[in-house]
């Protein structure tokens, strides 16, 4: 039969453990700094389970991208890049996404007007949002990635992002993640954007009343050829049209001509 000091002991030791679940369950408000993670996994590559609710999968409704990404990178060169989360629930309440970000090689830091947004702890392969950078209206952050040096070989992003309504509870948050690599080779100064989710991302608005070209999937230069290409057809017709008035004409007037004359040759013969 235990003794009260024994069942004092034994409700301590539960009280422990629901606080330790309870804790491992909690959002961080102020990011996943260093090597900090969820049941000793980097969140980065496995996810923001604590924000799932009742299910540990990534939700393809949450879109994570990243945009501006060069097709390979240059040793040394620094990249900004953006961050961004669509989908999820409502924005509203005290907080509306968060991120954690890995590299293998180089180095993150935020991007220009985002330093009380986005911090790095003690690692400088790993970034996430602050405290401060937890409730963009946009869901987006702007940061920079330093290439390392010559010879490092391809380099891995992983990037855990989550979708929150703000309300304290992961009841409603949603998330998703995504992985790439890059290669180190010579930049051509085209970038791309890199995404996870169901795609379901909305175009740019018109600005003016009007669609930019670039927007259109047409060039500034690409444009200028194609109305180049499209004189160059017409005043092949023109010359076509004024060639043929002007040239094949007179040759037909002239064979028309000649038979007259021949005709009237023959009329004269069969007279004689």
């Amino acid at each position: 039969m235990s003794t009260p000091a024994h069942r004092v002991r034994h409700i301590l030791v539960g009280l422990l453990v629901v606080l330790l679940i309870a804790g491992s369950t909690q959002a961080r408000p102020v990011g996943i700094t260093g090597d900090e993670a969820e049941g000793g996994t980097d969140v980065a590559k496995t996810g923001c389970t604590c924000h799932s609710g009742n299910a540990i999968a990534p939700d393809d409704s949450v879109t994570v991208m990243i945009a501006d990404v060069p097709y390979n990178f240059e040793a040394g060169q620094v990249y900004a890049v953006k961050i961004e989360i669509i989908g999820g629930p409502e924005i509203g309440g005290t907080a509306s996404a968060g991120f954690s970000l890995r590299v293998s090689d180089g180095s993150l830091s935020a991007g220009s007007g985002y330093e009380e947004m986005v911090q790095n702890g003690d690692d400088g392969t790993t970034l996430t949002h602050t405290e401060a950078g937890n409730n963009p209206t946009d869901r987006a952050w702007m940061i920079t990635w330093t290439a390392p040096v010559t010879g490092s070989g391809d380099v891995t992003f992983w990037l855990a992002g989550n979708s929150v309504n703000g309300d304290g509870s992961p009841t409603g948050d949603s998330w998703n993640r995504l992985s790439f690599s890059l290669g180190e080779g010579m930049d051509s100064g085209s970038t791309r954007t890199i995404f996870a989710g169901n795609g379901d991302v909305a175009p740019p608005a018109a600005e003016g009343g009007h669609v930019d070209l670039h927007h259109m999937g047409a060039p500034f230069r690409a444009h200028w050829l194609g109305l180049l290409g499209f004189g160059a057809v017409v005043a092949v017709i023109l010359f076509c049209g004024f060639f043929l008035r002007y040239g094949f004409s007179r040759h037909y007037e002239g064979r028309s001509n000649l038979v007259r004359l021949r005709m009237k040759h023959l009329r004269r013969g069969d007279q004689l």
